[in-house]
């Protein structure tokens, strides 16, 4: 019988992917909720007071993924034609 190991990696403080939790998105560590959809509700008019409250997550957490979003988007290199 053959046994694979979790194959969890830390992205960034409070965020980690995880290729047997949500397909291998990014998560806030310690839940199945995806950064993307934190990041989306705040983005869309949500305080991070009620993503705290609705998904119950910490303050940290939510900041996390938004430190986690604005690295990325720090890193991206756009091609102007």
């Amino acid at each position: 019988m053959i046994y694979f190991k979790r194959m969890k990696k830390q992205l960034f403080q409070y965020i980690v992917v995880d290729p047997k939790v949500r397909f291998g998105k990014p998560v806030i560590e310690g839940t199945r909720m995806p950064v993307d959809l934190v990041v989306g509700k705040i983005a869309g008019g949500m305080s991070a007071e009620e993503v705290m409250k609705e998904y119950k997550l910490t303050r940290q957490q939510v900041l996390g993924a938004l430190k986690y979003a604005a690295k990325l988007v720090e890193e991206e290199e756009v091609a102007l034609r």
